[in-house]
């Protein structure tokens, strides 16, 4: 059974600083796995990240079909969308805009992924190692925790994902030493992607294989969503990585 938890962060709102930079936004509420999130200890706990429009229960919902044995984190993304033609009730995303470029998604990034770490950092031991999980906004942040941090991921997941150009000085201090890391990586997208332009996937999978241990996989007549093979190619990887054994 999971349990849901509100979480009062002292972290600043969604808006701008004066410079224009956005805020470092304060993240609420998290659902953890059974046990708090403390049932295995051992094992590696998984960090998982939603997309723009979702929540953190439709992210946990994958662990299942996943890594069922290994503790999971799913965190609620701070901006609140209005139920409107194109989101429901209970949807959230990370940046607001969907797909945001340039200047723009660098600050963005930065700033979500630095609530992140700070999250961790506050709510997860030190000595527990920890593999981000994402899917699109989720996928970006997942690798962008590296981008930032990378001693203290063990491993990264970015599903339908895409990367910050990382123009902006300060907003990815780490890639300059990301690659002595070798952290694995798993980046997969459908071919069929109508979201995330076809250059930026391609740009993405070309920076991952310079700065990390990575595993790139597409997939035939999958659009902006995740299948059943993406899983299951996803539960081998962490299996062959040391990541999930699988079993109890």
């Amino acid at each position: 059974m999971s349990e849901d938890a509100a979480i009062s962060d002292a972290a600043p709102g969604n808006g701008e600083q004066n410079d224009g930079t956005p805020a470092i936004p304060a993240i609420t509420h998290a659902r953890y796995s059974r046990g708090g999130g403390d049932a295995l200890p051992s094992r590696p706990m998984f960090l998982c990240l939603h997309g723009w429009g979702s929540n953190e229960d439709d992210i946990a919902d994958l662990m299942r079909y996943i890594a069922p044995y290994n503790d999971h984190v799913a965190l609620r993304a701070p901006v609140e969308l209005q139920p409107e033609a194109d989101s429901r009730p209970g949807a959230y995303a990370w940046f607001r805009d969907g797909v945001p470029s340039g200047d723009a998604l660098d600050r963005a990034a930065f700033a979500a992924a630095t609530a992140i770490d700070r999250w961790v950092d506050e709510h997860i031991p030190a000595t527990r190692d920890v593999v981000p999980l994402g899917f699109s906004q989720g996928g970006l942040l997942a690798v962008h925790l590296l981008r930032i941090h990378p001693e203290r991921y063990r491993a990264a997941i970015s599903l339908s994902g895409y990367l910050a150009p990382g123009g902006v000085p300060g907003t990815a201090p780490a890639d300059d030493r990301l690659a002595n890391f070798d952290v694995p990586v798993f980046f997969t997208y459908g071919k069929n992607d109508a979201v995330i332009p076809k250059y930026e996937l391609f740009a993405a999978a070309a920076w991952l294989e310079e700065h990390t241990w990575l595993t790139t996989k597409s997939y035939h007549g999958l659009d902006h969503a995740v299948s059943m093979d993406e899983l299951s190619d996803l539960r081998q990887w962490m299996l062959l990585n040391g990541i999930s054994s699988g079993v109890l």
